[in-house]
């Protein structure tokens, strides 16, 4: 709780995974890729409850393992690869007996997330008054310098102008979701069924924390930064 706020968790983890089958369970650090949601879930300050959203028998399991609930199987209709984000959301909130005043959404695919980017999203959102907050990251590339292509084979800006031939550092700075922290209100979530609203606040992570994993090869990354002791 913050502020009088209720606070509910969600970890979305399905067992289906083209990119990556079977991610959510493949071991990093020694442990679940999902166990490391779970652990900082837990050690956050405001979250009242954390619950696994899953329809897989072996995602439940290792998230008993690791202590975190699953209250519910999820219905196959909502795993399925072209489900929205958002929806195993609302029907946690809709299975669930209890209100909750905010909800947060903390995918397993970014383990070095930590605690207090967790407690920072929600912070946010209270102290602010906004609808939501999202976690994001200035990407390694800016998207004034990008370029779309033509069917003629020639490119042109992205963003149009001329600011692809400027110095980095005087490009207006740009911001890139990172799939770690979702958190909006409930009622705000219930109508528009969006974390993005005109009413959105950003938590800034460094680069070190923002890894999202979604191939085999980030997944390496991952092991090779874990083995290291460079997590953040």
């Amino acid at each position: 709780m913050y502020k009088n706020r209720t606070i509910l968790a969600v970890i979305p983890a399905r067992g289906g995974s083209k990119g990556l089958p079977r991610k959510n369970v493949l071991k990093a650090g020694g442990k679940p890729l999902i166990a490391w949601t779970i652990e900082a879930a837990r050690r956050a300050k405001y979250l009242d409850r954390v619950i696994v959203s899953s329809e897989d028998p072996e995602i439940l399991r290792v998230a008993a393992r690791y202590g975190c609930e699953a209250p519910f199987v999820r219905p196959a209709e909502l795993s399925r690869d072209d489900t929205p984000g958002v929806a195993p959301v609302l029907h946690a909130l809709r299975a669930l007996p209890e209100k909750y005043d905010l909800v947060v959404l903390l995918q397993p695919t970014s383990p070095l997330r930590a605690a207090a980017d967790i407690d920072a999203c929600v912070e946010l959102c209270v102290n602010g008054r906004f609808e939501s907050c999202v976690s994001v990251t200035q990407p390694d590339k800016s998207p004034y310098w990008m370029f779309l292509r033509r069917s003629n084979g020639t490119i042109k800006p992205l963003l149009g102008g001329k600011r692809s031939a400027a110095r980095r550092q005087d490009l207006p700075k740009a911001y890139a979701l990172n799939g770690a922290v979702y958190a909006a209100t409930v009622k705000s979530l219930q109508r528009d069924r969006s974390f993005i609203t005109r009413r959105t606040a950003a938590w800034e992570m460094p680069a070190e924390r923002a890894l999202d994993i979604d191939t085999r090869a980030d997944l390496q990354k991952l092991r090779l930064r874990l083995r290291g002791g460079r997590k953040a």
